[in-house]
């Protein structure tokens, strides 16, 4: 029985439908949906409760990691686009240059129901 789905979470995941793995997604190019590169994964942050992913940290600027600024999206606000194998996300990069984020050293709490809020709105999204 184990097999059987073993083998179906593979195929499924083949397909690219419903299941990817987290690494497969890190340093992945997010785009806007005119084609406009706004940044790539540097993590993904999990709910540990309900085992769900709740943010991309999206890395946007900066040169070889130098004066980049980090931002956490919330999942919701992403878009997988298989067939290109990147991320979209509706947004401009003005927008982006304006959300709430944070440099490398500077991580905020992402369990502070506040701090959730404020993305939330930010993007529009609901938790």
């Amino acid at each position: 029985m184990n097999d059987t789905i073993n083998t179906e979470v593979i195929n499924t995941a083949r397909r690219g439908t419903r299941l990817l793995s987290a690494s497969t997604l890190s340093s992945d190019d997010v785009y806007n949906p005119k084609g406009e590169k706004l940044g790539s994964i540097k993590e993904l942050m999990l709910d540990i409760e309900s085992g769900r992913v709740c943010y991309a940290v999206l890395s946007f600027g900066g040169f070889l990691s130098l004066g980049e600024k980090l931002f956490a999206v919330p999942w919701s606000a992403l878009k997988v686009d298989t067939e290109n194998k990147r991320l979209i996300m509706d947004t401009d990069e003005e927008r982006l240059k304006n959300a709430p984020g944070f440099d490398s050293d500077n991580w905020p709490n992402m369990a502070d129901s506040t701090w959730e809020k404020s993305v939330h709105a930010y993007y529009g999204t609901t938790y």
